[in-house]
């Protein structure tokens, strides 16, 4: 089974984070997002990915640089123009086969049971099954009594669902997704369903999912991946042991820490240097911060 990761895109919702990163390799808890996603798709069963990249792409190029280490293939599809969620999946066409395969946007963590998701797509014999979740925030698609997603509203509605951006797909989809320009995979499945072909859903309930679209979901979901530990220090790094760390702090690799400065309930990303005497609290740092 195949999978594509969809990490082209420019993340401004989390600026001026992404100014200088793409969002796929922020880390959280001190593990690039894109390397999470990768992960959960390996443990639910596929066996080659492709990662499409566009913003800032030489960074993801060279994040895979030893792409043996991840024990999967991995491949890069750099996008000298954006093409959007529809228009990246169509860019690599040659990269599928005829079997279902899995899109997931880069910016989501999940335990999501991606493999029951899989089985439901197989067994509707939908063109497409969009994993969805009820999510208040953002709650904008239409499910009927048949499972069947009937539209795409553009505010959050009760009643309504929130997709996951995991996707299930079969090849025929391609054939709705013009090549070679921009273009919204929800665009691709309002077609579909005006074609009277068949959008089906998988509504997941009681899994973990954070959409880490934003600077403030971006915090929590470190927080959440911290789980009861509340201090995470990252290897090499040198903390002097005048520092005082308190409430929940992430330290990245390669950090040093001088004497007597003071850190709570922030984030550092690797290679920062914290100057001494240096107080910082409710922040993240991803670069050096000189002496208090």
């Amino acid at each position: 089974m195949k999978a594509m990761i969809l990490a082209a895109g420019y993340g401004t919702r989390l600026e001026p984070l992404t100014h200088k990163r793409p969002k796929g390799l922020m880390p959280v808890a001190n593990i690039p997002m894109v390397n999470r996603v990768i992960e959960y798709l390996k443990h639910h069963g596929v066996k080659e990915i492709v990662i499409n990249a566009h913003h800032l792409y030489d960074q993801i190029v060279w994040h895979f640089r030893d792409r043996a280490r991840f024990d999967i293939p991995i491949h890069i599809a750099v996008e000298k123009e954006i093409l959007g969620t529809g228009g990246g999946i169509k860019n690599v066409e040659d990269f599928w086969d005829q079997t279902p395969f899995i899109v997931i946007n880069v910016d989501i963590l999940t335990d999501i049971d991606l493999s029951a998701a899989l089985e439901a797509h197989r067994r509707n014999r939908a063109l497409a099954t969009l994993v969805l979740q009820s999510y208040p925030q953002f709650n904008q698609v239409r499910v009927n009594s048949d499972g069947h997603i009937q539209a795409f509203g553009d505010r959050p509605r009760p009643g309504l669902l929130a997709f996951t951006g995991i996707h299930i797909l079969s090849k025929t989809v391609l054939n709705y997704i013009p090549p070679g320009v921009f273009h919204n995979i929800i665009d691709t499945y309002r077609s579909i369903i005006a074609d009277r072909g068949i959008v089906s859903s998988y509504i997941s309930k009681g899994h973990y999912w954070r959409d880490i679209g934003t600077v403030e979901s971006y915090v929590q979901a470190n927080k959440e991946m911290l789980g009861r530990q509340r201090i995470l220090v990252g290897k090499d790094s040198v903390i002097d042991p005048t520092t005082k760390l308190t409430g929940w702090v992430i330290i990245g690799s390669g950090t040093v820490v001088e004497r007597n400065a003071t850190l709570r309930d922030s984030i550092c990303w690797e290679k920062v240097r914290i100057g001494k005497g240096a107080s910082i609290a409710n922040s993240i740092i991803t670069r050096d911060v000189a002496s208090g």
